[in-house]
C-alpha cells in the first residue's frame, strides 16, 4: 500500500465511525459477538444470523453489516485505508472469528464479510492486522480448549 498522509476528512469519517460503535446498543450487540458468539460449526453459525426469531438475530446483523460497511469506505476510497486499519481492528477480528467455517458460511451466504476480505487482498496493513487477529483467535481457543474438555 502506498504511504499517503490521510486527510482531515478521513479523520472525521473514522472518528464518527468510532462515535457510531460507541452507542449503547451497538456496544451490546459488540460484546455479544466478540464474547459470547463462537459457533464451531455453520449450523451454529446459522442458527443467529439465519433465524430472525432468535434474540441475537438483530446483534449479528447490526455489528456485521456495520464493518462491512465500513470496509466498502475504504475499498471506495471514502477514507484512507492506511488510517482505517491503523485505528480498527474489529472487523478484522471477526473474520478471523468466523475463518474456520467461512467456506461453509459462504456456501449459503456468498457475500458473508466479502468487503473485509476484499481490504485483505488489497492493502498489506489490513493483511497483517487480519494475521495478527488469526493468532489472537487461535490463542483464546487454545485456551478454552482446556476448560471445554474439563467439563466433558
Amino acid at each position: 500500500m502506498e504511504r499517503m498522509l490521510a486527510t482531515p476528512a478521513d479523520a472525521e469519517i473514522v472518528l464518527k465511525l468510532y462515535q457510531l460503535r460507541t452507542e449503547p446498543v451497538m456496544r451490546e450487540a459488540r460484546a455479544w459477538i466478540a464474547g459470547e458468539f463462537w459457533p464451531k460449526t455453520a449450523e451454529e453459525f446459522f442458527a443467529v444470523s439465519a433465524n430472525p426469531a432468535h434474540p441475537h438475530n438483530a446483534h449479528f446483523r447490526q455489528v456485521i453489516t456495520y464493518w462491512e460497511m465500513a470496509a466498502a469506505m475504504v475499498l471506495h476510497g471514502a477514507v484512507s485505508a492506511e488510517l482505517f486499519v491503523d485505528c480498527n481492528a474489529e472487523g478484522f477480528f471477526l473474520l478471523a472469528k468466523f475463518t474456520p467455517i467461512l467456506e461453509e458460511i459462504r456456501a449459503r451466504n456468498p457475500g458473508f464479510l466479502t468487503k473485509t476480505s476484499e481490504m485483505i487482498t488489497r492493502f498489506s496493513a489490513a493483511a497483517q492486522r487480519y494475521e495478527i487477529a488469526l493468532k489472537n483467535v487461535a490463542g483464546r481457543n487454545r485456551s478454552l480448549a482446556p476448560k471445554a474438555e474439563a467439563t466433558s
